[in-house]
């Protein structure tokens, strides 16, 4: 996988909870330095399932196992786009990376899949194989913003995510003016972090006293369809 996994918490919270919880961050963890606006940015995915919705399926049945492939981009800036894919293994997370252009994507979008046969990207080789041989294709496309703060030690990291919208237009990725619907309401509080969490970040946070969920913006976005 390339590293060791990390743990991610997720938990549905309210308002309240998130101005509270913001106010007491911002003493103690940086904010992102990759956010272009002092209020976080937008975040923009496109996921990637088979007509039996086999990434939604086992995100719901819950699966120690489990894997999902993503493109996406930050603040509709097509001058980086990733394509990602999340592991799940037991109760640990990993994430792979490769960088596309905004061709391949576009070629990508239209149905040309021989713009993943990049032999250098073993990433690429990956999503090409299963799109031929478990019949994945983009299927939803997620929009949300996201503020997000850093803590060094345990490199954690925590990320408020709101005004969650989906697209079925997935052709639409790249246009900043694709019309989109809400999803999911409420805000999601993400806490992730390496081998260990600080104790003043996991009581600032009170993970161990909210209620954790399984949320996935994706398979909430696949529902509302």
């Amino acid at each position: 996988m390339g590293d060791n996994g990390r743990h991610e918490h997720k938990h549905r919270i309210s308002y309240p909870d998130y101005v509270q919880l913001r106010a007491r961050l911002k003493y103690i963890m940086k904010p992102d330095e990759n956010a272009a606006e002092q209020d976080g940015y937008r975040v923009r995915s496109l996921y990637f399932d088979n007509y039996s919705d086999k990434a939604v399926v086992e995100k719901l049945a819950g699966l120690s196992r489990r894997e999902k492939f993503r493109i996406r981009l930050y603040n509709n800036d097509t001058s980086l786009i990733r394509l990602e894919k999340k592991s799940k293994i037991n109760l640990l997370c990993y994430k792979e990376s490769a960088v596309l252009s905004a061709e391949q994507c576009s070629e990508l979008l239209n149905g040309r899949l021989d713009a993943l046969r990049v032999p250098e990207c073993p990433l690429c080789m990956e999503l090409y194989a299963k799109m031929q041989f478990q019949n994945l294709r983009p299927r939803t496309i997620v929009d949300y913003r996201r503020e997000a703060y850093i803590y060094p030690a345990g490199n954690v990291r925590v990320t408020f995510d709101s005004y969650i919208r989906m697209s079925n237009q997935v052709g639409g990725l790249l246009d900043p003016g694709l019309v989109t619907i809400p999803s999911a309401s409420g805000i999601v509080l993400e806490v992730k972090y390496d081998g260990f969490i600080p104790e003043m970040i996991r009581e600032l946070v009170q993970v161990g006293d909210r209620s954790q969920t399984e949320f996935s913006k994706y398979a909430v976005s696949r529902l509302v369809n």
